[in-house]
């Protein structure tokens, strides 16, 4: 081992430093063929910051002024990329807040869930896994506050305005069963004008041996970015569970068209212990200034609030 304070420490503390700098700055560099490496990185892209104070202890260790140095550059490229989401002052005002939440199927308290969801005061609540048992209860305690409602298949919305041409919107990959209903589209009657407003939840992923297994998920978020694409809509809202970060290319046909939320981490899954955004709210036309997580329900998701701001 190199003795502390020497040339070998200051090499290798550098060239730490500069990895940990080049990884999520050149993200989109890293191969996504085997394995989807690409977008297995993308997923945790945020949590490179994390080894920025190992690195910083590291050289305080070693006594490597160098490697001392060196850490600055990984650390100014995470608060380049994320700093706004973690530093970002008040977003101010906004006209329409909207709630999303993959509720799970298996929940074993679906009245405390919309209960949950009704406190959190927004005016449009989307939500996903919704099954045919639990549907009572969330129309039970959403109904008289949010009289509007759009459900298709296990997506469902609830709205204090009114809503007008529901439909499906189909983004089942090749070979899935008609059975799997997933998307609907309905437009909301908000102030200023109407807003179209889609509620989705694509399949899932899964990591395995073989890496990232989300073949499935892109060619669902491709099918959405083209009905997308093809919505002459000027105000539009996606919200859903994209089972993918806004960073991960996979979601590239769809995010490349819409607008991030400027302020908030809002890690969503697993409920247990967050590390990753999934559950989005994305718009077009509209500003989508802050996310937040709310606390946990009964789901494997936290809920995701979206403040937006309407022109």
């Amino acid at each position: 081992m190199p003795a502390r304070g020497g040339t070998s420490w200051d090499a290798w503390l550098v060239a730490g430093a500069v990895g940990v700098a080049g990884l999520p700055a050149l993200h989109s560099a890293v191969p996504n063929g085997a394995g989807r490496l690409g977008s297995l990185l993308e997923t945790f892209l945020p949590w490179t910051g994390a080894a920025v104070p190992v690195l910083v202890a590291s050289a305080l260790w070693a006594r490597s002024k160098a490697g001392l140095l060196a850490c600055a550059a990984p650390a100014l490229v995470w608060c380049w990329m994320f700093g706004g989401l973690w530093f970002a002052s008040s977003p101010g005002p906004h006209e329409l807040t909207v709630v999303q939440h993959n509720v799970a199927d298996d929940n074993a308290d679906p009245a405390g869930t919309a209960r949950a969801l009704l406190a959190s005061g927004a005016r449009l609540v989307a939500v996903q896994e919704l099954t045919v048992a639990a549907r009572p209860r969330y129309q039970d305690v959403l109904g008289a506050s949010h009289p509007h409602r759009a459900v298709h298949g296990t997506v469902g919305l609830w709205s204090t305005w009114p809503l007008s041409d529901v439909r499906p919107v189909d983004i089942r990959p090749e070979g899935f069963p008609a059975s799997w209903r997933r998307g609907l589209r309905a437009t909301v009657s908000a102030p200023g004008g109407p807003i179209a407003v889609y509620v989705v939840h694509l399949p899932s992923v899964r990591l395995g041996p073989t890496g990232l297994a989300s073949a499935a998920r892109d060619e669902s978020a491709a099918l959405l970015g083209a009905r997308i694409a093809d919505d002459p809509a000027g105000r539009l809202l996606v919200v859903g569970d994209l089972n993918g970060t806004v960073w991960d290319r996979g979601l590239g046909p769809l995010t490349g068209q819409l607008d991030a939320p400027e302020a908030g981490f809002a890690f969503s899954w697993p409920a247990a212990l967050p590390v990753a955004r999934i559950d989005q709210v994305l718009g077009r036309g509209v500003e989508v200034t802050r996310v937040a997580a709310l606390k946990a329900t009964g789901s494997d998701h936290l809920p995701v609030l979206g403040r937006v701001r309407l022109p």
